[in-house]
């Protein structure tokens, strides 16, 4: 009896793109399975945006392979279109439409999908139905954004950014509708430098720097590549020599990293780390000036892969 072999939503092999002298995607190979909530996680100009881009058929790779929903971009490719939602970092509407306007617009581009009433309900916009987009704030501009999106029933869906300038509940009203889709088994790409965000929403993530991957699994995977649990982050005065030796000699100590004048310090348990830590500093004639500790997140596995954070511009 055959197998059918069901190919991934997204993949790409080999992917590069030079802006320039400039190398935004470095020979990346990825793949998404259907179904799934893929996250890319990376510092602003990590090559995210730009990988998108090039997925979505906005941009042609220098070289390397794209496949989508087992199709290669081809001439207007407005079949494949049909099947894609796309939010895209930043989206200027017509300021003088009204926001029903806009949606309905855009749902004339699809052959299928939900009424508009429907799909401003479900970015929380009803209200404001009527309203001119030039009257919108910066939030529910982004949400209208994503309602465009939306509005064609996509069967693959790419966020870039998506809840950027969003106000803390507008934020979880976003996670709620990736949730929404991800129970109905649609597969949705996002970007993102929330860690929180990456790591509630997505099933793998992929971690991203210089266009090059560098990390990928599950987000309990890579934070379980830690070897620990904790996250001891302490700074000292700037002139203040630290012996890096003695940090790694510490009890408890997995690894030890340094941001500017801040340190890090992937410890088993923080309890045993701490005393041993402030003991250490003290007998060097030196007192913290900041001290603070906290369960190990994504942010930590990019720490401990780049020496640098996230939110480094």
């Amino acid at each position: 009896m055959s197998t059918q072999i069901i190919s991934p939503a997204l993949s790409c092999r080999g992917l590069v793109k030079h802006y320039g002298d400039v190398v935004a995607v470095d020979g990346l190979d990825l793949e998404v399975s259907r179904g799934e909530c893929f996250g890319m996680l990376g510092p602003n100009g990590a090559g995210k945006t730009t990988t998108v881009e090039i997925l979505e058929g906005l941009s042609v790779p220098d070289s390397g392979e794209v496949e989508v929903l087992g199709e290669r971009w081809r001439g207007d490719g407005l079949e494949l279109r049909a099947r894609l939602g796309v939010q895209l970092q930043e989206t200027k509407f017509p300021e003088k439409l009204t926001v029903r306007e806009v949606l309905t617009l855009f749902r004339s581009f699809y052959p299928e999908g939900p009424a508009v009433e429907e799909t401003l309900g479900l970015v929380a916009l009803r209200e404001k139905a009527e309203a001119r987009v030039g009257t919108l704030s910066g939030g529910q501009k982004q949400r209208l954004s994503l309602a465009c999106a939306l509005v064609g029933d996509p069967e693959l869906l790419f966020l870039d950014e998506p809840t950027t300038g969003l106000d803390p509940q507008s934020r979880r009203q976003a996670w709620e509708i990736v949730e929404g889709l991800k129970a109905r088994k649609r597969t949705v790409l996002l970007t993102t430098h929330y860690m929180e965000e990456a790591a509630r929403l997505c099933d793998r993530v992929a971690i991203v720097d210089h266009g090059r991957l560098i990390a990928l699994g599950t987000p309990r995977e890579l934070i379980a590549s830690l070897g620990a649990e904790h996250v001891v982050e302490f700074a000292v005065d700037a002139a203040a020599e630290v012996d890096e030796g003695a940090l790694h000699g510490l009890p408890s100590v997995e690894g030890v990293a340094r941001d500017g004048a801040a340190w890090h310090l992937t410890v088993r348990e923080a309890h045993r780390a701490v005393p041993a830590l402030l003991a250490t500093l003290k007998q060097r004639g030196l007192e913290p000036t900041h001290l603070s500790t906290h369960h190990a997140t994504l942010e930590d596995v990019f720490m401990s892969l780049t020496g640098r954070s996230l939110r480094d511009e």
